[in-house]
């Protein structure tokens, strides 16, 4: 199969189309067609090498830990799947070798979420990480009725879902910190924006009145947000950071990394059929051009999502 991999760590030119072996099928795993495949802040920091004192890393390396296709072929031991099956996954396994950025993917059959046929495969492959990152992080903090909830990136990949999810759980009022070009499109998602920098605080604070606390906070940024943010909440144990898990240990916030839930997964497309959960694909490139969308997200100021297409 042809697909995108590296040898050694570095920046995107690393990355190449090559010709590598079909992966294997075990007798727990579905044989996936990839379609298309979302690319995350996290498959930059796999191909840096950033992660390999967390998880064990094998070359040839493949990126890609989201994936949406069709199922070519099922282990010995698979029930619930088929060949033609339409799936989505959140394709994070326990060592990082054999990603999505490829023709082909096989994954334990616990991941696979079936895809309904009215989302198209960008949209599908754009989900799963950051759906499952804003849905566990808000179900950490307890995110939900009538709550005010700040969103921190509120525009980026994990933010414009997280805003949307929030109000799914009941959430009375979001607000969201973002760029002022993205003001427009985060109150197109249900949310009150507020600008990043040294007025933020006082900006919530005449927003939500009273005492000028918010009930809970996502943040997706970091550095002064998320130290503004320590001043806004209420109850810090009602704080979530994606973006600095030592200093939200530090702070008695809760750190949040994402775990493969084929059920959240499932539940999560099924909001996206329905129409009420909306998600942003800026833009989709080529599989052979992994590397352009490398640079682009690295570049920073994307709104939503990045895909590749096969």
């Amino acid at each position: 199969m042809k697909a995108i991999a590296l040898t050694e760590f570095g920046d995107a030119e690393v990355m190449s189309l090559q010709e590598l072996p079909d992966p294997l099928l075990g007798p727990d795993q579905v044989l996936v067609e990839v379609r298309a495949a979302g690319v995350n802040p996290v498959d930059t920091k796999i191909r840096a090498g950033y992660l390999r004192g967390l998880m064990p890393h094998h070359t040839p390396l493949i990126p890609g830990w989201d994936v949406a296709g069709v199922v070519r072929a099922v282990g010995i031991g698979v029930q619930a799947w088929k060949p033609g099956d339409e799936v989505l996954a959140y394709a994070r396994k326990d060592h990082v070798q054999f990603g999505a950025y490829g023709e082909l993917i096989s994954l334990p059959d616990r991941l696979v979420a079936r895809k309904p046929s009215t989302v198209d495969f960008v949209t599908a492959a754009a989900l799963p990480l950051a759906g499952l990152t804003a849905l566990q992080s808000l179900k950490a903090i307890g995110a939900g009725s009538g709550d005010v909830v700040l969103v921190h990136a509120a525009a980026g990949g994990v933010g414009h879902l997280q805003v949307q999810i929030a109000r799914v759980l009941g959430a009375s009022r979001v607000i969201g910190t973002a760029s002022p070009r993205n003001h427009d499109f985060v109150r197109s998602l249900g949310a009150e924006p507020v600008a990043y920098g040294d007025a933020l605080v006082d900006a919530v604070a005449e927003l939500v009145g009273g005492d000028g606390l918010v009930d809970a906070v996502a943040d997706n940024a970091g550095g002064l947000a998320f130290d503004q943010s320590l001043r806004l909440v209420r109850d810090r144990a009602r704080m979530t950071s994606i973006v600095d898990g030592p200093r939200a240990l530090e702070n008695g916030v809760v750190n949040t990394w994402a775990r493969p839930d084929a059920e959240q997964t499932r539940w999560l497309v099924d909001l996206v059929a329905d129409g009420r959960l909306r998600v942003e694909v800026q833009q989709t490139f080529p599989l052979e051009e992994a590397v352009k969308a490398h640079k682009l997200l690295e570049g920073g100021h994307v709104r939503g999502k990045v895909v590749l297409t096969v």
